[in-house]
């Protein structure tokens, strides 16, 4: 089983806190430190964002951050190193998430081959084309990378179906309808969609997009979910202008969500 999935699994919680960040946002050296950070105040896995100048699937939040980092000069290589220098200084598995735009530029295989280097063990690619998942998933296989597919309310139940059966393991599942963002609450329906999914795979879930305090992780936790992904409220974090400051507050938070999953 491949080592996101596994995380998942084994824990003692019944929810895994899965927290984001972007690379270079607001700098290199505080995204590495903000790695450190949330390895050590609870994160079961972390997924960071390798900024993009059109990302279609992130809110205002984290557009602003893939700017800044961009501005800093953030890139793949420079992300590349990062990872490198972070791997085995930290428990939590690292997904990375990206658009397919930056792959193609890479090249397919390469850049699989790359993040593998670099320590990576899960991709996410909100804008993969379903149709062109099966040689991502061979190489991703391969290289012991869980590539990780997305279902959103709006995915008609056909594709559902194939997303479920084309899913190497582990499942995202998008909990409202348009990009990333904080939001005052988190869609009650949810939760039977949630169970429709469940009805068709024993494949775990995951579920971000939205949910942004520990009052929408008690929401999300009664849906049997396995992970739940938080993004903009820690990016927001870190959008501090002391940078010290936004450190310590995205330690905080971290620590109050792994507390909520506790009870």
């Amino acid at each position: 089983m491949a080592i996101i999935s596994s995380t998942l699994r084994v824990l003692q919680e019944t929810c895994g806190l899965i927290p984001f960040i972007t690379a270079g946002s607001p700098n290199v050296e505080s995204t590495e430190k903000a790695l450190k950070l949330l390895d050590h105040s609870g994160a079961d896995i972390i997924e960071i964002g390798l900024p993009y100048s059109d990302p279609l699937a992130d809110g205002p939040i984290i557009q602003e951050a893939s700017k800044e980092a961009l501005q800093q000069g953030m890139n793949f290589d420079l992300l590349l190193e990062l990872l490198d220098r972070v791997k085995g200084t930290i428990r939590a598995p690292i997904v990375l998430f990206t658009y397919y735009n930056p792959i193609l530029a890479r090249g397919i295989k390469s850049f699989i081959e790359d993040i593998a280097r670099a320590g990576v063990q899960g991709l996410i690619v909100p804008d993969l084309p379903l149709e062109e998942t099966d040689y991502m998933i061979s190489l991703c296989n391969e290289l012991s990378i869980e590539l990780i597919l997305l279902i959103t309310p709006t995915s008609p139940p056909q594709r559902i179906k194939d997303i479920i059966q084309k899913s190497p393991g582990l499942i995202y599942i998008v909990s409202s309808t348009g990009v990333t963002g904080i939001r005052h609450k988190i869609n009650h329906d949810m939760g039977e969609f949630v169970d429709r999914i469940k009805l068709q795979t024993d494949k775990l879930l995951i579920m971000g997009f939205g949910i942004s305090n520990t009052e929408h992780v008690k929401q999300v936790m009664q849906w049997n979910i396995d992970g739940i992904v938080i993004g903009s409220a820690f990016v927001k974090c870190l959008s501090d202008v002391d940078i010290e400051r936004g450190l310590a507050n995205l330690e905080q938070f971290c620590l109050s969500v792994k507390k909520t999953l506790r009870k």
